[in-house]
Parts: C-alpha cells; structure tokens; sequence
C-alpha cells in the first residue's frame, strides 16, 4: 500500500490528539533513541554503586532484592518490544477500532499483539484502513458472526428475508458461570455487539458484572431489550423483546444483502454496495475460501480434476500453483470467461454445465456453483456423476468439494444427503462475509461428499 495516497495515511480522527504520521515519527525518534537511554541507565546504574563505596570495598548491595542482589538489568530488544506494541495498541484505540471492529476480529488483533509488524504508515493503512472505509460493514458483520454462532437461523439468509417470524426470540448459552468461559465471553459479546450497532460504547466489566449477578440472584436481568436469565446448570437465556428482534432482523437482512432471489417473494430490495457481482448470479471464488476447502481435500499425485462454471478459473489456479501434475478440466457457459481461462493455459470446455454428458472419470470435482435460486442443487447432483465410483470399477470414489450458501443446510436442503446440522460430517460452515470482495455477504459454506 502507498502511504502518500492512502486515506488513513494523513486520517486525523477526535479520539487521537495527532495525525497517524506525527505518531509514527515519534515511535521513530523513540525507537532510535533507546539505545542512547539505555546507555544512561546503565551509567547510572554505575554511578550509584560508587557512590556508595570508598575505593572500590563493597559495603553491601544498594538495591531491593537481597543482600547481595544484583543491579536491576533490562536489555534493549524489551525496550524496543515495548515501545512498537504501545505505538500499535495506542493507534488501535484511538482509532477506535476497539469499538468497530468484530469481537472475533478484536482477539485475531490482540493476537498478533505478540509478535506486531513494524510500526509504519504503510502496515498502519494494511491493518486497519479498512475499518475506516468500511465501518458500516465492520459494525454489521460483528452483530453476523455473533449471532450466527449463537443460533443456526442466523446462518439462513431466508429467514431473515422473512422477517422476524423466521427468527429466534431466544438464544441459549451454555457455560456462563466462571469469568473468561466460553459463555461468558459470547454473552459480553451478543450485547456489545448490539451496543456498537446502536451507536453505543462497549459494556463496561463491572456493569457486566452486575447483569449477571442480578440475573443469578434475582433469576433474570435486563439490558436495552434484552432479559439475561441465568440456571443453576450454568447456562443464560437472553429474550428478546419485538423491537431489539427487528433491529437484529434489519441489522443481518442489510449485511447480508439482496443478492440472492432464492428467499420469500417478502424478500427487500436491493440495497447499494452488495449488488457488485449479479451477472449470471457469477460471485468469483475469494482465495481464502479457495484455500479453506483445499485444506480439506487431497490433491497430490496424477489426479483428473473437474471445476464445473470456473469462471475466471481462480479455483484451476489456486489447483495447479498446489499440484503442477494434476489434469484440471474446466467447463463455462461465458465466452469471455473461457477464453480468459485458456489464456492462462487451463483447458476449457465452452458449454452449459447442466447440459454436459456425464462421464465419472474424475477424481476430484471442486466447485462453486451459481447462488441464483436452488439452482445450485442441479449443479451438485449433476456433478457428482463426473466422479470415479466403485461401483463402476474404479479403485476408489471420488470426492467433490461444493461451495453453497449456508441456506442450503439450515433450511433443510440437504436432509437427503444426510446434512441437517453443522456437526454432520461432510459440512464446513465458512466465516461470515467469506465472499464479501465478490459482492456478497450471505453465510455461506461447503460440501464435501461422494458419488450418486
């Protein structure tokens, strides 16, 4: 990233007293001097000993720790680790990234608090332009991730087109009883999440504290549309009232966006910034979910690999960079897909998928089907055709690996597969706005399975 025409490389912000880059110059001038003040501190050290002695004749240690305790030491990489995790947590805060980012996001920062990259214009923009540019999406995808890992109906991007009556009026907790569980912190985080979309600062820790004493004491409390109920097994029911139900139900229907017409005809309308990618229902597989479901297959050897509607091929890509000696076919309607496809040296069927013959000679299938609709369905059963079977003959089944919007589970889709929960084998929920860069925010998630 250009720091001179990034947004957030000159961004003075109300919560900072400076500019981004007079923080920087400080950590610099800071940084380059700690060697001279370690220096100093150690000629100190030096002077204080002597000055406590006649000629050199130790009359006993001049410092805290015991008789003959030594000098209080501190070597220059502590002082430099110090000084570079101030500067990142001080541009954290006053960014007030602390406050839009998600919770899930907030403990992947704190994380890489232990060992940060350096402290530069350039890392600064990388790290958290985004939140700036975004906050919206930030807040929103927050309040997603939270509650889509409190309740599967959140998952299903249908139910919240359907409205309130789709949704959960409660949630339940298990393991709200002991400070930092699991519970505990996915309680904190449900009603901070709604404080942040509501425009409301963080819960403080010792208001918190007070909920869920009050809830245990007295069997229920109440935060802003919310009754925490707390049992004795240990787990919290949070209710919520009407109105905190159609915040959360607008908050996710806005996120997730009407990029799919596979919900209700109640379904909103469109609304701008999700609407990037409609052509032929085409959302471009993003390389972090390529890799996540490369994670779960194997693809070494002299394998036949099939992608059904590559697209721009970035899934025969990611396939080939992983294994030059597998043979990937690719099969796509769109002319200019295809070419752009054989231009990069994939071999490219030009045909409508759905009406390619049948031929169970692959290995592997992967695919991203399009989202239009359950059009997906045909795309999946017909693919697994194109895989080797024993039953035919072949030394081993085939494996394919389909990315479909989570709907597809958790609106009972996939019942005759065997799928109705994310515990079934074979399902892999992806995180929340894994296809954001492609111009949608639904859940989504993947399949892997065998032949018909």
């Amino acid at each position: 990233m250009n720091a001179h025409n990034s947004p957030v490389s000159d961004f003075d912000v109300p919560a900072m007293q400076r500019s981004l880059r007079e923080v920087v110059e400080e950590y610099d001038q800071k940084a380059e001097r700690i060697p001279e003040e370690l220096q100093r501190f150690k000629d100190a050290i030096t002077a204080l000993e002597l000055s406590s002695c006649i000629e050199g004749v130790f009359g006993g240690s001049i410092w805290s720790n015991g008789r003959y305790g030594s000098a209080p030491s501190v070597r220059e990489a502590i002082i430099q680790d110090a000084l570079l995790k101030s500067a990142w947590q001080h541009v954290y805060r006053g960014l007030n990234v602390n406050r839009i980012a998600s919770a899930k996001d907030r403990k992947r920062f704190e994380m890489s608090m232990e060992n940060p990259p350096e402290f530069t214009m350039e890392n600064i923009g990388a790290t958290f332009e985004d939140y700036w540019i975004n906050q919206r999406h930030h807040i929103l995808k927050g309040l997603a991730e939270c509650f889509c890992d409190l309740d599967p109906a959140y998952r299903s991007h249908t139910k919240v087109k359907i409205g309130v009556e789709g949704l959960p009026k409660r949630i339940i907790i298990q393991s709200t009883t002991s400070y930092g569980s699991w519970g505990w912190e996915r309680t904190r985080d449900t009603l901070n999440a709604l404080n942040v979309f509501r425009g409301k600062p963080h819960i403080e820790q010792q208001e918190y504290y007070e909920l869920l004493d009050a809830a245990e004491e007295h069997g229920a409390s109440y935060h802003d549309g919310i009754e925490i109920r707390r049992f004795q097994n240990g787990n919290a029911h949070l209710h919520f009232d009407p109105e905190t139900l159609r915040e959360i139900n607008l908050a996710l229907a806005e996120f997730y966006g009407d990029t799919l017409p596979d919900s209700p005809e109640a379904a909103q309308k469109p609304r701008p910034g999700t609407a990037v990618s409609k052509d032929l229902a085409y959302y471009p597989t993003p390389r972090p979910v390529i890799e996540e479901v490369m994670r779960r297959l194997y693809l070494d050897g002299d394998l036949t690999i099939l992608e059904p509607s590559c697209g721009c091929g970035r899934i025969m890509d990611a396939i080939r960079e992983k294994n030059p000696c597998a043979r990937v076919t690719g099969v796509e309607y769109h002319g200019d897909r295809a070419m752009e496809c054989r231009a990069k040296g994939h071999h490219v069927h030009k045909a409508n998928f759905l009406e390619t013959a049948a031929n169970p000679i692959f290995d592997v299938v992967f695919m991203n089907p399009p989202f239009n609709g359950q059009h997906w369905r045909k795309h999946l059963d017909h693919a697994r055709k194109f895989l080797k079977a024993r039953r035919n003959g072949d030394e081993t089944d085939g494996v394919l690996a389909c990315i479909l919007p989570a709907s597809a589970l958790y609106d009972g889709h996939l019942k005759d597969l065997g799928l109705t929960s994310p515990r079934d084998h074979g399902w892999y929920d992806l995180p929340v706005a894994s296809f954001a860069e492609s111009g949608t925010n639904i859940p989504t998630g993947f399949l892997i399975i065998g032949p018909d």
